[in-house]
């Protein structure tokens, strides 16, 4: 049987986007077979056309005009990894009201605007995955939306930044000061040159926000999140914890007490026997309590250019398996039979 051809818009071509165009092509049977498909990318939104990057694409891949994809009937999916909020927002908002489907790895996006997003995927009957959003390759959004459906979560906790994970293992195995963890994080390039986001429990935070809104089954906002970096983490506390058993943490946290919803980043001090202790280096983890399943914990690496990409290639399958994408696809075959 012939296969049919899938066209893809690729927003960005960073990091993430670089991984993905490397999967796409090193892995075009496997994913062929797997979804019946063959996937082609159509176009790509770059900045700078002439930019050394880690990918070789043909020029004419590429285009600094995001309408050569939003106005491109033949592009069906639109991946988003060139981050930003506002501008991006903008453009993911239009590429579903178009009726097309969206894959983003944008934490800030889904964090800030995702029950607006959602909505008008709802309204057009497309998808709106975002496994990459949070923690890199560990699919935990997809664990809790599909595997939990039927049952009641009541507590999601977990370390979802590598960046802070990193400097407070370089603490607490090394003797490291805060300042020397964080400058080799720097240079190891798991921090950025200005690390407010990462340290200050931001980028935590909005994670936190959507395992929350998933898990609790109920919109959290980023601002009810309560928040506490590792700034004022010494190695004075990191002496104390461990001469009492315990070991700090970066941790976020998610539980539900009644009818309310608490959702909290925060250093803690967890007992050297929790399985969450024994996370190290830039590694993620989250641990999550339910009714029925009790206690599970998935755990890998949260970050970096081919894990985040196989997360997004992943949720590529996710829509061309899925039932939304098989209905559009009929009813366009329908429509060419008229």
């Amino acid at each position: 049987m012939e296969r049919r051809v899938v066209k893809v818009g690729l927003l960005g071509l960073g990091t993430v986007g670089s991984g993905v165009v490397k999967m796409l092509r090193t892995k075009q049977e496997e994913l062929a077979q797997k979804c019946g498909y063959e996937i082609e990318i159509q176009r790509i939104l770059v900045r700078d056309l002439d930019k050394k990057r880690g990918v070789d694409v043909e020029r004419s891949l590429l285009t600094r005009d995001v309408r050569d994809i939003l106005d491109d009937p033949e592009v069906q999916i639109v991946i988003e990894v060139m981050g930003g909020e506002s501008g991006t927002r903008d453009i993911v908002l239009e590429s579903l009201l178009s009726g097309k489907h969206v894959i983003t790895a944008n934490k800030d996006l889904v964090a800030l605007h995702g029950a607006q997003l959602h909505n008008a995927a709802d309204s057009k009957n497309v998808e709106l995955l975002y496994e990459a959003a949070v923690a890199g390759a560990i699919p935990i959004v997809r664990v809790l939306k599909q595997s939990f459906a039927a049952d009641q979560v009541r507590e999601v906790m977990g370390i979802v930044n590598g960046t802070t994970n990193f400097i407070l293992s370089k603490m607490t195995q090394e003797n490291a000061s805060y300042e020397d963890a964080l400058r080799e994080a720097q240079a190891l390039g798991y921090a950025e040159a200005d690390p407010h986001a990462d340290v200050s429990g931001l980028d935590a935070a909005r994670k936190m926000a959507i395992l929350a809104s998933i898990s609790m089954r109920q919109a959290v906002p980023l601002a009810d999140v309560q928040l506490q970096g590792i700034e004022g983490v010494t190695q004075e506390d990191i002496a104390e914890a461990k001469a009492l058993g315990l070991v700090i943490k970066l941790i976020g946290r998610a539980r539900r007490e009644g009818d309310a919803i608490e959702v909290s980043v925060s250093p803690m001090r967890l007992p050297d026997s929790h399985p969450l202790a024994q996370v190290n280096d830039c590694f993620n983890a989250v641990y999550v309590y339910a009714d029925a399943l009790g206690e599970a914990m998935l755990y890998g690496r949260g970050a970096g250019e081919m894990p985040t990409a196989s997360a997004v290639v992943g949720d590529l399958l996710a829509v061309l398996r899925g039932r939304k994408f098989a209905a559009q696809q009929q009813v366009e075959w329908i429509g060419r039979l008229a």
